[in-house]
């Protein structure tokens, strides 16, 4: 078998195969849907041979600082200045000119680097296309210089040509790759906190919880998280469920247990109490078997056992039978037992544990209520298809804190003694496995309610 490994926090683990997945499948389809439209794109606008978008940016490079030069010649320093200004406005403004003084027609920072730069090219080459001399009408020397991208000329750089393809290529294989791995890690994340947590429970650590890695995701993924927590929460009370009564029944058997060892001692000291001792014993062995029973009913409920034995039941016959049986043992004892049903509901159950179930709420009610109380079983069906049973009593009541607790195992919620707190779990269990519910509350005026509702069968 191989082991299970699971590292302290999550995301602790390089990305696993489906972040590469992801990553590959995003960078392929975005590489060629990107070849594609740039393909289409670069054809659908390649202007025609010999047209001005052909001209390359050393020939409007030159145009440019010829035309500037020859205004500067004939024209003058003002009508340059305004032709200047009108080309900035414009936003197509790629000539310096530069006094003696190394500053600019129109103002604009320009370095001393460039204009030295600028300097050697024209001397070297008068006619030159990057930069030029031109004395005015004025009978002053100004430098028209173009500062080109890759020479470094001045503060202001502009690129007249589209980039090579090569570059485009580059650039767009890096801006995907960096895309698909964006997507590829905000799809993997989550599958891999999944993955981290399934790895904690399956070693133990029922507290794992998924939904606060999630943040503020939302979708199938989220829901999925917050369905494992859902999960985990439940084995997590279940686990601690079978510890308490584990608890519980190790408590509980003990104590007769403990006493049937003491019958067989003083039976061997004082053999002239031998009856005493048996009957002793004979009380504390109808316990465990009273005990025991109980305890096989809860573990076939919980499993479901009764599944297959369900056979069609009016339920309001089976309440008036457990009603007439409760009647009796609460005259008997100085209490009133009230109920009332009509018709007929019919629903496909196990008969003898909904008999149980009932039979518990009714007989702790009775149990429960001080002499010449009056305990009500009220019955009515409900819209769709229910069955409503309330069970009222005028005993002590629970306390608000442990009615969430009062259909637990072993848990006895108004006194200390009398049974084992295993009526109302058998009850509650019996309820759900059958598709209904149970609870209870507080009455006013002192006393408890307890509700039963049952799926009926249509028709």
């Amino acid at each position: 078998m191989t082991p299970i490994e699971s590292s302290g926090k999550p995301g602790s683990k390089p990305p696993g195969r489906l972040f590469w997945k992801f990553l590959f499948s995003f960078w392929l389809s975005l590489m060629v849907t990107g070849i594609v439209v740039g393909s289409l794109v670069s054809l659908y606008q390649r202007p025609p041979p010999g047209s001005p978008a052909e001209i390359s940016t050393t020939e409007r490079s030159s145009l440019g600082i010829a035309a500037v030069a020859t205004i500067l010649r004939y024209g003058g320093v003002e009508t340059m200045r305004g032709i200047l200004e009108d080309r900035r406005r414009h936003g197509s403004l790629h000539v310096f000119v530069v006094d003696d003084n190394d500053q600019d027609l129109l103002g604009r920072p320009v370095s001393e680097a460039a204009v030295r730069e600028a300097l050697r090219a024209a001397e070297s080459n008068p006619e030159g296309q990057s930069a030029q001399q031109v004395t005015a009408p004025d009978g002053r020397t100004y430098l028209v210089f173009v500062p080109l991208a890759k020479s470094g000329l001045g503060r202001l750089r502009w690129r007249s040509e589209p980039l090579p393809p090569s570059e485009l290529l580059v650039i767009g294989l890096l801006a995907s790759l960096v895309v698909s791995m964006m997507l590829a890690w905000y799809l993997s994340k989550p599958i891999s906190n999944l993955r981290w947590a399934f790895a904690a429970v399956a070693l133990g650590r029922l507290d794992t919880r998924v939904a606060p890695l999630m943040g503020s995701r939302r979708g199938e993924i989220a829901d999925l998280g917050h369905e494992f927590d859902t999960m985990a929460r439940r084995l997590q009370e279940l686990m601690a469920a079978q510890r308490q009564l584990l608890h519980d029944v190790s408590h509980e058997i003990r104590s007769p247990l403990a006493r049937l060892d003491a019958a067989v001692g003083l039976a061997r000291q004082d053999p002239a109490r031998f009856e005493e001792t048996i009957e002793r014993i004979e009380r504390e062995t109808n316990r465990l078997d009273q005990l025991i029973g109980e305890l096989l009913t809860l573990s076939r409920l919980e499993s479901d056992a009764v599944g297959d034995r369900r056979e069609l039941v009016d339920l309001m016959e089976l309440i008036v039978e457990v009603c007439e049986d409760a009647r009796f043992e609460a005259q008997a004892s100085g209490r009133t037992l009230d109920y009332s049903s009509d018709g007929t509901a019919y629903a496909r159950v196990q008969s003898e544990m909904i008999y149980r179930a009932i039979e518990n709420v009714v007989r702790n009610a009775v149990k429960y209520s001080p002499p010449g109380a009056r305990i009500e079983v009220e019955v009515q069906q409900q819209p769709p298809g229910r069955l409503l049973l309330r069970v009222l009593d005028r005993g002590p009541g629970v306390a608000e804190e442990d009615l969430p607790r009062l259909f637990e195992p072993f848990f006895r919620g108004r006194d200390a003694g009398g049974g084992f707190g295993l009526g109302l779990a058998i009850a509650r269990q019996a309820v759900l496995v059958h598709g209904g519910s149970i609870e209870a509350a507080n009455r006013e005026g002192g006393g408890l309610v307890v509700e039963i509702s049952l799926p009926l069968t249509p028709g």
